[in-house]
């Protein structure tokens, strides 16, 4: 365990454990060129959903309870990036899909990640009740996934909730193109 780790509290440390976890999946889905390991792509699959619901349904709402019925100002953008992460889990799996999914996930983690980040601010407001929540976290089902859907109301879908949470597709999903993040003028 590293020293960050160790300072770390029992929240942000099982969650960022658990993006290291699937960051390995998602790396190791994608070892050949335009290729992906469906096998290990659908235990990524799994987990991130798992993960993300674990932060929505139990996470989230035990913050808002701490803060009085007010939600983290960042919430609604890390909601957002959880609508484009789920929807990008629904296409059939493509290089250019990973690369997107890779992308999201480097921005979207450092929020909670990062020093006084989303996950150490839980550890503060969570006081006592860390461990409990902890065994909320841990005891998560993992969820039944939908097969794939490449249907045009998916990709429609899946372009929109991308441009919803600050991205936009530079071309059609199905090639080896990411998104990039919207830049402000």
């Amino acid at each position: 365990m590293t020293q960050e780790a160790k300072e770390r509290g029992p929240l942000a440390r099982f969650l960022v454990e658990d993006h290291r976890r699937l960051d390995v999946l998602l790396q190791a889905a994608a070892t050949q060129p335009a290729q992906v390991n469906r096998e290990v792509y659908d235990q990524f699959r799994v987990g991130l959903l798992r993960h993300i619901g674990m932060e929505e349904k139990i996470l989230f709402p035990a913050v808002q309870r701490w803060r009085g019925g007010t939600p983290l100002p960042i919430a609604a953008k890390l909601r957002l990036d959880h609508g484009a992460l789920a929807t990008l889990l629904m296409p059939t799996p493509t290089p250019a899909i990973l690369a997107t999914i890779r992308r999201l996930l480097r921005d979207h983690n450092v929020l909670e990640e990062g020093p006084g980040g989303v996950y150490d601010l839980c550890d503060q407001l969570a006081g006592s009740e860390a461990e409990s929540l902890l065994k909320d976290l841990l005891a998560a089902p993992s969820l039944a996934v939908m097969p794939h859907s490449d249907s045009p109301a998916v990709m429609t879908t899946l372009r929109r909730t991308l441009e919803r949470a600050g991205y936009r597709m530079e071309a059609d999903i199905g090639r080896d193109v990411p998104v990039t993040p919207v830049r402000e003028s």
